[in-house]
């Protein structure tokens, strides 16, 4: 399937799916790990953001190579977000975890 996409030049396409789906799906990850979390959760999209940026040095395919990064790269943003989606909850923008300890 990969040779098709190539042959046919339509690796940017998925990879602008990709692209959009793994950032796309990031916004609930961040606001579900807070509220169950907390900040800490800072730690699992570090180490998840340096696996996916290895991943994406370590793959010879472009296609998986990109997703890869965008993986690896929006772990890292979501790093500051978990900390932004702290304030939101301060603010009371977003419900706080009745059940969480702080």
């Amino acid at each position: 399937m990969i040779d098709f996409l190539m042959t046919h030049n339509l690796s940017g396409i998925l990879i602008a799916v990709c692209t959009f789906v793994i950032i796309g799906l990031f916004h609930p990850l961040v606001v579900k790990a807070e509220y169950y979390i907390g900040v800490k959760s800072w730690l699992i999209f570090f180490f998840g953001g340096i696996a996916g940026i290895v991943l994406s040095v370590c793959t010879d395919n472009i296609v998986f190579s990109t997703c890869f990064g965008v993986f690896g790269a929006s772990c890292i943003w979501s790093i500051f977000e978990v900390f932004q989606q702290k304030k939101r909850v301060d603010k009371g923008w977003f419900p706080k975890n009745p059940k969480r300890q702080v």
